[in-house]
């Protein structure tokens, strides 16, 4: 008889655990079961290996492996015995294996659910975090071969091994025997190791990105010889940034004596560099970028930008080489930007780093920019550029990236490194695509929760090159479920600047009460009628007249300011004429020392040609941003060259904002006579003082208050999201076995009637009986059995909840009322074959609604909840929320469709009761979150009555639940 270790392989080689992820460090490797093929590979892992790590792996002197040892672990049946290596250039930098073991200790086969695990990590990759990330793709492999159990046996001196268990997060246990700590932990998933996973992901790619942004020394390959190109002028642009680190040029055309470009030391080769190159810039053609690689994966480079066009953008020939350029670029540990990418930027003093095609370097600040189109992101420089200096003054950039055809480096990638960067206060991203939603979600609310997220979602087809997953959800849900995650959802790149520079220099409104003071009636009357159509609370305008003085302003502000029923203050602004009347600069000084005596809320000037004004407004007390001294050390330094008018042009037409037209609000308040301000004290300027943002349209400054006033309240209520409610009378057990009975008929069932109301009863949700009627006796019969008064509905497909075409009858209290509808019916709308008629006991008269749940592959499970009929189906008035849902989270939903206050109240009719509403809500989010093979549910309608609510109509959907990546281990996306 055959020993386990000697049986052939089982089971066919599992191409699915292979994964690319991402190190401790921000490096990557590759991890993939270990083969009969990698014996050499295996010895030669071995022999760099320590003797002291090898103490600790075999609890003895182990200096190098026999052949049977290379045997054992190298033949797998990928059931009972698996092993991974994690891997870089080909060749192992860490192993693990586990063998099944039974109650005795000795191997074993299903169905012993117990492992012993061990891992091996070269000395020279320690620290990296290998060993945690092995783990977690080595219990998952446990997990689908239907281990439970781990155990592992740690000499007390190998504390390194001892804490990646300890650290991981299982569920434990530790004991201590004869000279060895033996761990045992259940693979089953915990709050904390996904808490822990997820810090790990964080960490990983936030340094991954920091690598590329902030890197020591840069080599730009593809430098032309002489002047033009794209390779010479991104060498330029570093050098003229004033970049801190050593750059070096490099062309495999260079003549051998040529020792310097532009005064930047050139090289034909990466490998001919001294020193370490932390990242490479390759402007090179395409079908030279694979050579450019390999140069740098030898040379030890850490990141790439790749300038170069001609991948997936240019078709299916260009989408395999993209395909090779990411594996090649990952076998070598390295990420990329790119390919077809515009650059980087990152303004830190200590970095001033431009590897990208805009011939300026943005003004430091404190906003990230992220676009995958280079075009967008020329066009949000070019609006940061024009405004950055003169309406807010500052506000420049911390860092950009334009990410291309974004075959690596990710939007993900990089909200993991603004989340704690400290030099980011708000991050704005145009994302054309969104490839796994999931996760943004989830790294979106996470930030927003710490600085202000921002962002443009493009509504077409995913541009050619993104490598993203399809989503069956409307473009409107998407963004409803980015808003639940606080997300600030705008429309244009204009709004998205827009409402960057409010948010990166003024606080937070508490809520959405509003005063208005200036100089202009007619302004403030506009502003007034922004403010109501946009759900703010403005108070009357406070007209100064045209002959206001600087000291005006400064008193009506102040008191706006210490105001308890002011949030937020907005100013209006036209040009004066006259003696007396404030200069630019004087009226700037005026507002800005007035907002620094009260801080806490935020003030915003809206302006009429006013140039002056805003440059002012960046200007005064000196706040604005002092050019950064040139370290006349520093390789490639140049001094700052003064901001350019052209780059201020580039944005393309297409990328401006259409006009707003103005919206006509409820009545204007009574004018008040020009007011006469009391004095205030003067304030001293204050060190740091907040600059103030100035708009050109009233409609802009308000629009850009509006998102940072519901921002503000999704913060003050993300403090305390809900919690998911238990319900007694749930049987989820029930449910399980009906749904795996009723799934053992087949995928992608459709439950009937019957079904349908068994499952859902299982959760506490009562479906209202419709009996079938077709014949008039049956419909009689029906009635006797269901009691009267009852309804009578065609419930043909043409006609299924359409009230509005008389196919429902009402109230019939009796046989004679119930025989003449339905000969009304037949008449009208044809035999009972094709009207399907049903009768149904009447339910309390309320609002009807629908509710609805679905799965999306790639979003996850989704809420729905609306009005019934023409509001949902006309108008699209639906509110959205990810399961699962908290009790915060029902009633909000409730709250948030437009036609909601026909629950509440509208016009003196009767409230429904929402309560129960939400009770509904919640109990349909807990079944589809505790049964994710119910991958729809739609309640329709069900009426909302001044006491409790009946569900009249309800389909289910049961299929296989589509994959979750999100609860596995961290991986890159495949290629």
């Amino acid at each position: 008889m055959q020993s386990p270790a000697d049986r052939q392989d089982r089971h066919e080689y599992p191409a699915h655990w292979e994964a690319d992820v991402v190190l401790r460090d921000g490096g990557t490797a590759r991890i993939r079961p270990i083969t009969v093929d990698d014996a050499d590979r295996l010895v030669s892992f071995y022999e760099q290996v320590s003797d002291e790590s090898k103490y600790y792996r075999f609890f003895a002197p182990y200096p190098r492996l026999s052949a049977k040892d290379v045997h054992r672990f190298t033949h797998h049946d990928f059931v009972d015995r698996v092993g991974l290596a994690a891997t870089i250039g080909g060749e192992f930098i860490a192993t693990v294996r586990y063998d099944r073991i039974g109650t005795d200790g000795m191997p074993a086969s299903v169905p012993a659910d117990e492992a012993e695990v061990a891992f091996l990590v070269q000395d020279a990759h320690q620290g990296r975090g290998v060993a945690s990330a092995l783990l977690e793709h080595v219990a998952a492999v446990a997990r689908e071969r239907g281990i439970r159990r781990f155990a592992a046996e740690v000499l007390p001196a190998n504390t390194k091994m001892i804490k990646v268990f300890t650290d991981a997060g299982y569920t434990q246990k530790r004991s201590f025997e004869d000279g060895v700590v033996r761990l045992e932990f259940d693979l089953e998933p915990t709050d904390r190791s996904v808490a822990v996973q997820r810090a790990r992901e964080q960490r990983a790619e936030a340094r991954s990105v920091r690598r590329l942004l902030a890197p020591g020394s840069v080599a730009v390959v593809g430098v032309g010889r002489t002047p033009g190109g794209v390779g010479r002028g991104v060498l330029g642009n570093i050098r003229e940034a004033g970049y801190r680190g050593r750059l070096h040029a490099v062309n495999t055309a260079f003549p051998e004596d040529l020792e310097e470009v532009d005064g930047v030391p050139a090289h034909r080769s990466v490998r001919d560099i001294d020193g370490p190159v932390d990242l490479a810039v390759v402007a090179v053609p395409a079908e030279h970028v694979p050579a450019v690689v390999a140069e740098c994966g030898e040379h030890g480079v850490q990141g790439l930008v790749v300038l170069s066009a001609g991948y997936a953008e240019s078709g299916p020939e260009g989408r395999e080489r993209q395909r090779a350029l990411v594996r090649q670029a990952r076998a070598y540990g390295m990420r990329i930007i790119g390919p077809n990418a515009f650059g980087i930027i990152n303004t830190a003093p200590g970095v001033r780093l431009n590897a990208s095609l805009a011939p300026e370097m943005p003004r430091p600040g404190r906003i990230g920019l992220f676009a995958q189109s280079g075009a967008i992101g020329i066009a949000l420089l070019s609006r940061l550029h024009r405004r950055g200096g003169g309406v807010t003054g500052v506000t420049g950039v911390s860092t950009f990236v334009s990410s291309g055809n974004r075959a690596d480096v990710s939007g993900n990638d990089v909200l993991q490194y603004w989340y704690d960067d400290p030099e980011t206060d708000v991050a704005l991203m145009y994302l054309e695509t969104i490839g796994n939603p999931r996760k943004f979600n989830r790294l979106a609310r996470r930030t927003a929760a710490a600085k202000p997220l921002v962002v443009v979602q493009g509504a077409g087809s995913a541009p050619q090159g993104h490598a993203v997953r399809a989503t069956r959800l409307p473009h409107e849900t998407v963004s409803a479920l980015l808003r639940q995650a606080g997300v600030i959802r705008v429309d244009t790149i204009t709004e998205l600047v827009d409402a960057g520079l409010l948010l990166a220099r003024q606080p937070l409104p508490a809520g959405p009460r509003v005063a208005i003071l200036g100089n202009s009636e007619s302004l403030g009357l506009l502003t007034y009628d922004r403010c109501l159509a946009e759900g703010l609370r403005p108070s009357p305008p406070l007209d100064l007249t045209t002959g206001a003085t600087a000291e005006d302003f400064h008193r009506a502000l102040s008191r706006a300011l210490a105001d308890d029923t002011c949030d937020a203050v907005v100013v209006t602004a036209i040009p004066a004429i006259g003696e007396g009347s404030p200069g630019d600069a004087e009226l700037a000084e005026a507002l800005r020392s007035a907002a620094a005596g009260v801080s806490g809320k935020p003030v915003l000037v809206v302006h009429v040609e006013l140039g002056g004004l805003a440059e002012a407004l960046s200007a005064a007390a000196s706040t604005a941003p002092q050019a950064v001294p040139q370290d006349p050390g520093a390789a490639g330094a140049a001094p700052q060259a003064p901001p350019a008018q052209g780059a201020a042009n580039a944005a393309p037409r297409s990328a401006q904002a259409p006009a707003v037209p103005d919206a006509t609000g409820p009545a204007r308040p009574p004018r008040r006579p020009p007011a006469a301000v009391p004095e205030a004290p003067a304030v001293p300027p204050v060190d740091g003082a907040r600059l103030i943002p100035a708009y050109p349209a009233a409609e802009r400054a308000v629009r850009a208050l509006a998102e940072a006033v519901k921002y503000g309240q999704w913060r003050r209520e993300a403090t305390d999201p809900g919690k998911v409610p238990e319900y007694e009378d749930i049987d989820e057990r029930g449910a399980a076995e009906l749904i795996g009975v009723l799934l053992e008929r087949g995928q992608g069932l459709t439950l009937g009637e019957a079904e349908t109301c068994e499952l859902l009863g299982k959760y506490g949700i009562p479906v209202r009986r419709a009996l079938p009627a077709p014949s008039p006796d049956a419909a009689a019969e029906a009635a006797r059995t269901l009691g009267y008064p009852v309804a009578l509905k065609a419930t043909a497909p043409h006609l299924r909840h359409r009230a509005d075409l008389g196919g429902v009858r009402l109230d019939l209290a009796n046989e004679e009322q119930l025989r003449r509808s339905y000969a009304e019916l037949t008449e009208l709308f044809g035999k009972p074959d094709e009207l399907r008629p049903v009768v149904q006991a009447m339910a309390p008269r309320g609002v009807d609604t629908v509710v609805r749940a679905v799965i999306d592959p790639a979003a996850g499970a989704v809420l729905s909840f609306g009005l019934a009929g023409a509001p949902s189906q006309l108008l699209g008035d639906m509110a959205h929320r990810l399961v699962p849902v908290t009790d915060r989270d029902a009633t909000s939903l409730v709250r948030s469709i437009r036609t909601a206050p026909l629950l509440f109240g509208w016009r003196g009719s009767t409230p429904a009761d929402t309560p129960a509403l939400e009770r509904l809500l919640l109990r349909v989010s807990r079944l589809v979150d505790d049964h994710p093979e119910v991958v729809a549910v739609t309640l329709e309608p069900v009426v909302v009555a001044q006491r409790g609510v009946s569900v009249l109509g309800a389909t289910v959907r049961l299929a296989p639940p589509p994959a979750r990546d999100d609860l596995g281990p961290r991986t890159m996306p495949a290629y």
